[in-house]
């Protein structure tokens, strides 16, 4: 095999996908391997892909600590007791067991949602005066 013959080769290679060759002419056997060099858009992708996997992990033990405070009927979420009135609890805010969370309404009927345990409310779930579901998550607290 020429000099010429093995340079093709390797610009043919240069110009593909193709990371290996494997050629045997004349009885001499020619292999040809290159390593594929990632480019910057394939780079930034990988991060980016490391990146959501590390959100998601965060994200997944975050929600093993917290304990979910759900509603326990169907109704409207308020999370004050009159629209003039301040919230019940900020994101933040320290709350004890017992404590009065939000209300759900319910057919004219209003149902004080307490808290199950002492700790800090770190995110809630619901939008003022937005339709609930039996279950669903409301808010969830980090124990103290």
């Amino acid at each position: 095999m020429e000099l010429e013959e093995l340079k093709e080769l390797i610009e043919l290679l240069k110009e593909t996908d193709v990371t290996e060759l494997q050629i045997e002419k004349e009885g001499t056997k020619v292999k040809i391997k290159r390593e594929k060099i990632l480019s910057h858009l394939e780079m930034a992708g990988h991060e980016r892909a490391a990146f959501q996997e590390k959100i998601v992990a965060e994200t997944e033990e975050e929600a093993q600590r917290l304990i979910t405070i759900t509603s326990p009927i169907v109704g409207t979420f308020y999370r004050s007791p009159t629209p003039e009135a301040p919230p019940f609890v900020e994101i933040g805010a320290k709350v004890v067991k017992g404590q009065v969370l939000c209300i759900v309404e319910a057919m004219k009927l209003m149902n004080e949602i307490e808290s199950d345990i002492d700790g800090i409310v770190m995110k809630i779930l619901v939008e003022n005066g937005q339709p609930v579901e039996y279950g669903e998550p409301l808010f969830l607290i980090e124990p103290a």
